[in-house]
């Protein structure tokens, strides 16, 4: 496994094929106030390709351009946070997108253990550590804790993908999560509006 670490965008040419992993680390959990420090891309090849965003950045061309390629599935895990925190930094609308959070909700109502981790290891089983999950990521320099982390998030959501997706279809939901997945960008954008918890328009 190799970090590859960028600073501001993702270098010209690089292909991360068909379906890119993406996560994101910010400066804290509200995507209007927190700004987007790290983006971490990975094509499911067993390596990570991680962008810095620099404080005040509006642009990252080859970044934006892989978030709206119709042709390319963005997969996330937890994508309505990420999705906000993209558009918001970059005011671009990413999709297509696929998210192991929905995916697991759907299929998995037996259990209320939807975190990636606890996702990676019951139907990965692979054991990744969140010591580095609350660190400053607005540092100019990132530890090597830092990267590993940051690259964990993204390096097992295909085969993560592909456990969810045989259960959805056993389960006779995969037209369900594709739908939801679709809605996906609209329900981040309206969290960035200020329809989020507790005024949820789908709330009572």
């Amino acid at each position: 496994m190799t970090n590859y670490l960028y600073q501001n965008d993702l270098p010209s040419g690089l292909d991360l094929g068909p379906i890119v992993a993406i996560d994101t680390e910010t400066m804290g959990l509200d995507p209007r106030r927190d700004r987007l420090c790290l983006v971490q891309l990975s094509s499911g090849d067993g390596h990570a390709h991680l962008v810095q965003i620099a404080r005040g950045q509006t642009s990252a061309p080859n970044l934006q351009r892989l978030l709206t390629d119709p042709e390319r599935i963005k997969l996330f895990h937890f994508g309505r946070f990420d999705i906000a925190a993209l558009q918001k930094a970059f005011g671009v609308r990413t999709e297509p997108v696929w998210c192991t959070k929905i995916a697991a909700k759907l299929v998995r109502t037996f259990t209320d253990r939807h975190g990636l981790k606890y996702l990676l290891q019951e139907m990965v089983g692979v054991d990744v550590s969140k010591q580095q999950q609350t660190s400053d990521w607005g540092s100019v320099t990132l530890s090597d804790a830092q990267k590993d982390y940051a690259a964990s998030d993204v390096l097992y959501l295909h085969r993560l993908m592909d456990a969810l997706t045989a259960c959805l279809i056993r389960e006779n939901r995969l037209d369900l999560a594709q739908r939801c997945f679709a809605f996906l960008p609209t329900r981040a954008e309206l969290d960035l509006l200020g329809w989020e918890e507790p005024n949820d328009l789908f709330h009572h």
